[in-house]
């Protein structure tokens, strides 16, 4: 599935038990970074559910956690269940996912933030009042995931101020790029041994491919280096950090078939078109 936006894919169901080879994969290492509850016992949140990918992976993957979403568009939840077969027991709320935390009291192991849309980041999902909120309703110990879909290489990027936001709150987070892609998952939690973590949890699975994925994933695990970059519910310009990566991407992309067209020619640009 893909919505109106610029690039991207925000949902895919996968009939075999494989992986979806996106950044889904990555994000499923945030139950093994957890200390020592089986992951068939989790609660796990996900704000930004869209027609159930990561739900219905960590499913079948983990065992039959308990999951719950969290999704604005109604019409989108109806498609999880014609034709990504999101499970009925899994339980979608038509809302937005801070309004959501603001009105529950209940505490998760995982939460997944995954609402943010090339440039379309909802302000009030990036603040650091959102992440303290967040925070607030996760168990002892627990983890937050959330999905950047773009990466910035400029000082003052969007993910600066993303990851920037979120390490003022939680006190240890780390980052993994998706291989082929251009999306960062980035972990939080107050647990300093959540990278430990992982590589234990890993060692102990029995399903190959996913072992194998959480082995790159531990592998290229990096601690983020904080700064001081911090949106608040006063001062959150995603919609500009994010067209300014666009407009990096953009750039590198227009330099990249320059670059074809002054060695090749325009045959050669032809070609590669």
């Amino acid at each position: 599935m893909s919505t109106n936006v610029l690039f991207g894919v925000q949902s895919v169901y996968m009939k075999q038990d494989e992986l979806t080879g996106m950044y889904y994969d990555y994000a499923m290492a945030a139950p093994l970074m957890l200390k020592d509850k089986p992951t068939d016992q989790m609660d796990v949140l996900i704000l930004g559910m869209g027609t159930g990918t990561y739900a219905t992976q960590c499913r079948k993957y983990f065992g039959d956690m308990n999951i719950e979403g969290v999704e604005i568009d109604e019409k989108i939840t109806d498609l999880s269940r014609k034709y990504f077969s999101l499970a009925e027991d899994v339980p979608v709320t038509t809302y937005d996912g801070r309004a959501f935390l603001n009105a529950s009291q209940k505490a998760y192991d995982v939460i997944m933030v995954d609402a943010y849309q090339d440039i379309t980041i909802p302000f009030q999902m990036s603040s650091k009042e959102f992440f303290a909120l967040v925070k607030s309703h996760l168990k002892d110990d627990g983890v937050m995931v959330v999905n950047m879909n773009m990466r910035g290489t400029k000082e003052g990027n969007i993910n600066q101020y993303l990851s920037d936001t979120i390490g003022s709150v939680f006190t240890t987070e780390v980052i993994v790029d998706v291989a082929g892609s251009s999306n960062r998952e980035l972990f939080a939690s107050d647990d300093p041994d959540i990278g430990k973590n992982l590589t234990k949890h890993t060692g102990e699975l029995t399903n190959a491919n996913l072992k194998n994925m959480m082995q790159e994933v531990a592998s290229n695990l990096t601690e983020y280096q904080k700064g001081n970059y911090i949106l608040t519910d006063d001062q959150a310009p995603v919609e500009l950090l994010g067209m300014q990566v666009i407009d990096e991407l953009i750039k590198d992309e227009v330099q990249y078939y320059k670059d074809i067209y002054k060695e090749r020619g325009i045959k050669g640009l032809m070609e590669s078109l």
